[in-house]
């Protein structure tokens, strides 16, 4: 038998390593901490100095409502179709009700829409 294998029968001296190994092996599965991300600020910076005007979704054309991001003739046809026929939209997350419209694009639009 070999010197290692004879003290690692020890009690002492394996307590001592099963520590060591615990220590040292699980230092690696810290986590680290992500980086920020800056341009989250500056866009915060910029939507507090320009106030965009918000467009009445209940009252707007189609016209006014192809200014809106991601929404073109067809999509703002559909939304004046839409309250033409069910009437006004009573909040701006019925606009989802829309055909065209996802969640990801309401959350786009959710800033710059109002309903009076």
């Amino acid at each position: 038998m070999s010197i290692l294998a004879l003290s690692i029968t020890r009690p002492g001296i394996r307590a001592a390593l099963l520590s060591f190994s615990l220590i040292f092996g699980l230092s690696g599965c810290v986590k680290r901490a992500r980086h920020v991300v800056t341009h989250e600020y500056t866009n915060e910076q910029q939507t507090t100095t320009a106030a965009p005007t918000l467009i009445n979704i209940n009252t707007a054309s189609a016209n006014e409502l192809e200014t809106l991001p991601g929404i073109g003739t067809g999509l703002a046809e559909r939304i004046v179709e839409h309250r033409d026929k069910f009437g006004p939209f009573r909040r701006p997350e019925h606009l989802i009700i829309v055909r065209g419209i996802s969640d990801k694009r309401f959350r786009a639009l959710r800033d710059l829409i109002t309903v009076e």
